[in-house]
């Protein structure tokens, strides 16, 4: 069962728990981005919101994804959209700009710079983070 902040509008986990409580719209975090990632973005917002019990909410620089837990966060920069999703293991796969263990897990960041380079191995990954959260 969700809780839908008064204030801010977020949908979190449970009543009043702790967040970061300011107003944002994803639109607002987009702004200044290329056609071509603001494509991107659409299309991960598309694929990822039909994945059982997805919920999508902003914080003051980043759009989160959460099921269980958050399992996936976009952070738009100037010139490029930073992923972070999680795993058991550093992926292999494709190239990874961090990779932190914490809580069991690994927090793994790569930078998006175009559309072609949202490929299904990326998705798949951001996949198995949800299934792992």
């Amino acid at each position: 069962m969700s809780w839908i902040c008064p204030k801010c509008e977020r949908e979190l986990k449970k009543p009043n728990q702790g967040h970061y409580c300011i107003k944002v719209s994803i639109h607002s975090l987009l702004v200044g981005q290329s056609e071509e990632l603001i494509l991107a973005f659409d299309k991960l917002l598309a694929e990822i919101t039909d994945w059982d019990g997805v919920t999508v909410s902003c914080s003051a620089h980043t759009i989160v994804f959460v099921h269980n837990q958050t399992f996936f966060v976009i952070r738009p920069m100037k010139k490029y959209l930073e992923l972070k999703f999680y795993s058991e293991k550093i992926p292999e796969e494709i190239a990874v700009t961090k990779s932190v263990f914490h809580a069991g897990r690994y927090g793994n960041h790569i930078k998006l710079y175009s559309l072609n380079e949202l490929t299904p191995k990326v998705f798949t990954l951001i996949k198995k983070s949800h299934e792992l959260l």
